[in-house]
């Protein structure tokens, strides 16, 4: 019998009461449902004395997933797919997004079409986009401290109340180079429309083999976003006494002293994503940003005119 998972935010009402009903579907079509929370893609924040991460990333691989799955229905918002990415890629399974939240920038599925899309997922009618995804650990010496899968991106910053930092970068061979600022954002191309394009950075298409460096607030004209070949490991030492807060995908992260480095990497495992039909990013852009509208219209004369 073939098996498929069902990723579910069992803090939302509607993603619970939607997953019931394609639970019982799926099942009736003759599949094998592995259900599961997607809390377990969940990392949080670390105690900062405490080496959570002790076991890698495949940590988040749920205990009933395996490579031998279908693929893996989502349901949740943007934060549940980020969470479901970790849970499904290290073990190579596909996700198929089903929006239940707000913006869903990362949805494939809406609940108007969710018949539609569990026809095509019994009938096999889905192909598979790959989107490479980060690891992120933070090293003391050889010692590795805390690791995390990431699809968006890391930002690593000054806490509140604390002065403004310095980051010494290195991309895998070339010149360490000193960046002043808040903080600074290495993100994937899905992540350079999340945190990175609020800090200025430009937007990537998800096929580009690259990562992107983007400083927050930063101290110089001359420090601007970088983009560059993601075969490059990026290493950044805080050149700061202070400890700085390190934040990956919105949901996990730890405390980085002045004596760790943060070490960020392609990984060898990329997020599957089920698509039912060609999947147009920029239309994408143009429906969740507002990318490529046409301007606004001037007002008419006669209101230009009207007393404010």
């Amino acid at each position: 019998m073939p098996r498929v998972g069902l990723i579910v935010n069992d803090g939302k009402d509607l993603a619970i009461s939607t997953a019931d009903l394609i639970e019982n579907r799926l099942t009736a079509a003759g599949l094998e449902v592995a259900r599961v929370s997607s809390s377990g893609g969940v990392v949080g924040f670390a105690n900062p004395d405490q080496h959570l991460r002790s076991r890698g990333y495949a940590a988040c691989v749920p205990a009933s997933f395996d490579e031998e799955m279908a693929l893996a229905l989502v349901l949740g918002g943007d934060g549940t797919v980020l969470s479901a990415a970790r849970q499904t890629a290290p073990i190579g399974v596909p996700i198929l997004t089903i929006n239940t939240g707000h913006l869903g920038f990362l949805a494939e599925a809406y609940l108007k079409d969710l018949d539609q899309a569990l026809a095509q997922v019994v009938a096999g009618e889905w192909t598979v986009e790959e989107r490479s995804m980060l690891v992120v650990s933070v090293m003391r010496g050889e010692q590795r401290r805390w690791e995390v899968l990431c699809l968006n991106e890391m930002a690593l910053h000054r806490e509140p109340l604390t002065s403004m930092c310095h980051f010494e970068i290195a991309i895998g061979r070339h010149a360490p180079v000193d960046i002043a600022a808040d903080g600074v954002i290495l993100s994937s191309p899905t992540g350079s429309t999340a945190y990175a394009l609020s800090a200025g950075g430009p937007v990537i298409t998800p096929d580009c083999p690259v990562l992107q460096l983007t400083p927050i607030a930063a101290h110089s004209l001359a420090s601007r976003a970088l983009v560059f070949s993601d075969q490059e490991p990026v290493t950044v030492f805080p050149a700061t006494p202070e400890r700085l807060m390190m934040v990956v995908d919105g949901s996990a992260g730890c405390y980085v002293w002045p004596e760790d480095r943060v070490l960020v990497r392609r990984s060898e495992h990329p997020v599957r994503f089920v698509r039912l039909a060609d999947h147009e990013f920029f239309q994408v852009l143009r429906n969740k940003l507002g990318w490529g509208l046409p301007h606004v219209a001037k007002p008419s004369s006669s209101h230009a005119d009207a007393p404010l």
